[in-house]
């Protein structure tokens, strides 16, 4: 029986690391290739695995779901759900196409490209901002001045403030999206100190607009600055 759930430990692991692998775009959007790569994954994976009587069925299908809430517990914590869930990734910042990021994502500029048209945009340029979630899904924020029923189409001035960033995440700061900025540590904590922040421990969570440089804080009290 400890053989038996060994295997089912090992296999589970292995296919949750073939999924990070493949990349996030094989979580939402199933092309064929997509599809037939799951399926004969978990097939040949968990296909292997002689299940012997009810007995061996049950402790197999505890043991899944022992593995998936120690794998979600595990997920809450910063670091280790940067490394099982991945972070947001830019495709498209201020208009322009991020080739590097479409190709490390496995995401191809036609199927990016028909996701921004399904968002009722037909040129990218019209994108301020497309971003891939961990969870295989595109947020898009449109320019100012292409959302629909805006001030601009009532000839009102509107000031493009920019997209808040993530710059401290319970506690820690985080150096990718400061770089993003141009802004490093230093810069942060200065600002963090004129806000009255000297401790990061006590943050829970930090933005940044990275056009106007706004920052806000948010704390484990849910206060806002």
């Amino acid at each position: 029986m400890l053989l038996f759930i060994g295997q089912i430990i090992i296999l589970f692991i292995i296919y949750v690391v073939a999924i990070r692998i493949l990349g996030k775009i094989a979580l939402a959007q199933l092309t064929p290739h997509d599809f037939g790569a799951l399926f004969f994954l978990a097939y040949i994976l968990f296909g292997s695995v002689k299940v012997d009587g009810i007995i061996q069925g049950i402790v197999g299908g505890i043991t899944i779901i022992v593995l998936y809430l120690i794998i979600s517990k595990l997920s809450l914590r910063n670091k280790l759900d940067r490394l099982l869930i991945g972070e947001p990734t830019f495709l498209v910042r201020d208009g322009k196409l991020n080739i590097d990021s479409l190709r490390k994502s496995h995401f191809t500029l036609i199927e990016l490209l028909a996701t921004i048209r399904n968002a009722g945009f037909f040129d990218i340029s019209e994108v301020d901002y497309a971003i891939l979630e961990p969870n295989g899904k595109i947020s898009i924020l449109p320019k100012k001045d292409k959302v629909y029923l805006t001030p601009y189409h009532l000839g009102l001035n509107t000031e493009d403030q920019g997209l808040p960033i993530i710059v401290v995440m319970e506690g820690e700061i985080q150096h990718n999206n400061l770089a993003i900025m141009n802004k490093d540590e230093r810069w942060l904590r200065e600002e963090l100190t004129s806000q009255g922040y000297d401790q990061l421990a006590k943050i829970l969570y930090a933005t940044v607009r990275d056009k106007d440089y706004d920052l806000k804080v948010y704390t484990e009290q849910k206060d806002t600055y």
